[in-house]
Parts: structure tokens; sequence; C-alpha cells
């Protein structure tokens, strides 16, 4: 596989560490009026670069609410501080996947990692936030989805959001991701009942395309204006068609054999029934259903890690 043009790299982000919060590289500004409290969260992966661009631009422009409550984190900056050109994919993680162990099995357990400790510090900060945009981007070149438990909140942000047709396509999670809590889903934010406030992850394309590193930066203004804390101009154009999808299984790799029947990046469609991956002893992997949509399938796979997520097109 040809390695990926890197048109974004990593900045220096000490001038961020100190923060204001006590927490380090977490910034807050409250305007002193009633309001909504946002969070806008960048690199829960260290590789994901868009995030980083979106928050220092919140930050160097002096981006603050008119009503509420503004919080501007980066999240796994140990992990970004690893990136190495030649390896740009090595760095999602360092032991643990930061967006998987937002459980309180995992904060409240012994088990102890880099991307724990770092959770367990940003507990507080998630937990304070009524709505919260999580920024990530794709390994593979893939039109932008936004990401979210299926709860009539995060369905009604994310759908207002996709109207403005910058992020049209939706991957929506009727019970949950299967391989583990996403920093979305943890505490208030992932139980359906009550209106908790929206928590969404736009993935914004290929990590390293400046292409989505402009997205992020657009959606983070656009999820601020969504819910009053600034003023943004509506777009002119006509509100964009839009695609959801329902997450039916969250396949893993179980051996070194893993095998795709064909080469995919994302949104490649299947026949009921029609063979996508082998997995060596573990058996096959086949289409449950028509138009089965593969979203996610992994560049390298790893046993232990998510090899895809299999979809299906919800009605409109």
């Amino acid at each position: 596989m040809s390695p990926p043009v890197l048109e974004v790299l990593p900045r220096d982000l000490s001038a961020y560490r100190a923060g204001n919060t006590g927490t380090p590289y977490v910034h807050r500004f409250d305007s002193g009026r009633p309001g909504p409290h946002v969070l806008i969260n960048a690199l829960t992966h260290g590789n994901e670069i868009c995030g980083m661009v979106a928050a220092t631009h919140l930050l160097d422009n002096d981006v603050r609410p008119r009503i509420g409550t503004l919080t501007v984190s980066f999240a796994h900056v140990e992990a970004y501080g690893a990136f190495n050109q030649d390896a740009p994919f090595a760095n999602r993680q360092l032991v643990h996947n930061l967006n998987r162990i937002w459980s309180d099995e995992w904060l409240n357990g012994a088990e102890d990692s880099p991307e724990l400790r770092r959770a367990r510090e940003l507990r507080p900060v998630v937990a304070a936030a009524d709505h919260i945009l999580d920024i990530h981007s794709t390994s593979q070149p893939v039109a932008p989805f936004w990401v979210y438990p299926g709860f009539a909140r995060n369905a009604r942000a994310a759908l207002a959001l996709g109207a403005l047709g910058r992020v049209g396509t939706h991957l929506v999670m009727p019970s949950g991701l299967g391989s583990g809590t996403p920093l979305i889903q943890h505490g208030r934010h992932g139980r359906a009942e009550g209106d908790a406030g929206a928590a969404l992850v736009v993935e914004c394309g290929q990590h390293f395309l400046r292409a989505s590193a402009d997205l992020a930066t657009a959606v983070a203004l656009d999820f601020l204006a969504h819910f009053g804390l600034i003023e943004r101009p509506v777009r002119a154009a006509a509100p964009a068609s839009q695609r959801r999808f329902q997450l039916l299984q969250t396949c893993m790799v179980r051996t070194p054999e893993f095998r795709f029947a064909r080469p995919l990046i994302g949104f490649e469609t299947f026949a009921r029934g029609e063979l996508i991956a082998t997995d060596g002893d573990a058996g096959e992997i086949r289409a449950p259903c028509d138009d089965c949509t593969v979203l996610m399938p992994t560049r390298e796979p790893m046993v232990g890690r998510e090899a895809m997520y299999l979809t299906r097109p919800m009605p409109d």
C-alpha cells in the first residue's frame, strides 16, 4: 500500500500545556451568561491531526462563547508527540485505544497505561460537558461522516449540522460500538433516557490531508454556533441530502491470517452472504444483509483491534 501524502504535520503544542483548568492541555472559557457547556475535543488518537488544527484555531483566534461555557481539550498529547513521518499510522495509540476505555470498568480498574491515566485525568472534563464534539479522521480518503449513539438528541444535532452540507453521512450506533466504550458514551451521554445533550464524533477525512483539517475547523465552529455559543453566518447553499447507516456488527481481527476478500477503503457494499473477509481459524466474515456497507476497514490488520464496521442503509 502506497504511503499517504502528508499535507498537514504536527506542530509543537507545548504552549497549550498549562491550560487554565488544572488539567494539562484543557482550556475553559465561561461567558458568565446562562447557556450550555460545550466541549470540543481533539487528539483522542495521536495521529488524527485535523482535530489539533481545529482546537488550535479556536485558541489562537480567541474564539470565546457569548453564552454558556466552551472547553477545548487536546486528549492524547503523549501519543501525538510520538509521531514519526516514516510510520505515520503507528502513534494512533500507545497501549490502549483511548476511545474504547470510557466505561467505569476500565476507569475504575487497576490496570495502568498512558491512555488510562489520561482518561482518568479527563474524566471530569468530559462529565461536565452538556454537548461534546470529538474530532477524528480516517486512515483512508473517504467522505466525512458523523458517528453517534442512536439517541434522538444526537440525531437531531447531527441532522441539523448535516443539513449545512459539510458532513452528510451518519453512522448510527443503536446498541453501542461493540468493542468498548467511546468518549461520547461516557456517563450520562451513554444513557438513552433524558435529554443529556448531544455527543458526536465527526470523522473528517484522511488523517493528513489539508481538506480534513479545514473541515474539522469548520465543523467545530458550526457545532458551537448550533448551540448558540458563537454567531456564524448561515450557509446560503440549499440543504444537502443525507445518508444514514445503522451499525450491525463491529468485526475484530482474531488471527494473523486476517484478509479482506478484495481491497477496501470504506463504503463498499456487499450482497447478503457475500464474502467480505477471512480470518484464519476464526472463519469467514460474510455480509449479514443485502446492501451491507463496510465502514472503517482497517488499513493494517492487527490481532485484537477492529477490522471493520458492518452497516446497512437506514430509511429516510
